[in-house]
């Protein structure tokens, strides 16, 4: 089920879009999907990064695997 959002962008950004849609004989909302779909790889990246910047500096914990078992009794 697709959702309607509105957004604001410049301009420029804007007139680029249409450019690839028209190109490619897509809608601008495919385009704008596509691009935010492939982003999400690079913002996993970032939550990895800040994840492990926590277990580094302490502010997170980690537990084995065995640990976790342990805990929810399941040994």
């Amino acid at each position: 089920m697709k959702k309607a959002i509105n957004i604001r962008m410049d301009e420029i950004l804007i007139n680029e879009i249409d450019s690839y849609a028209k190109e490619l004989d897509r809608t601008r909302t495919y385009i704008i999907e596509k691009a935010v779909s492939s982003y999400f790889d690079t913002l996993d990246e970032m939550i990895s990064d800040k994840r492990i910047d926590e277990i580094k500096s302490g502010k997170m914990e980690v537990f084995t695997l065995e640990q976790v078992a342990s805990q929810l009794g399941l040994q």
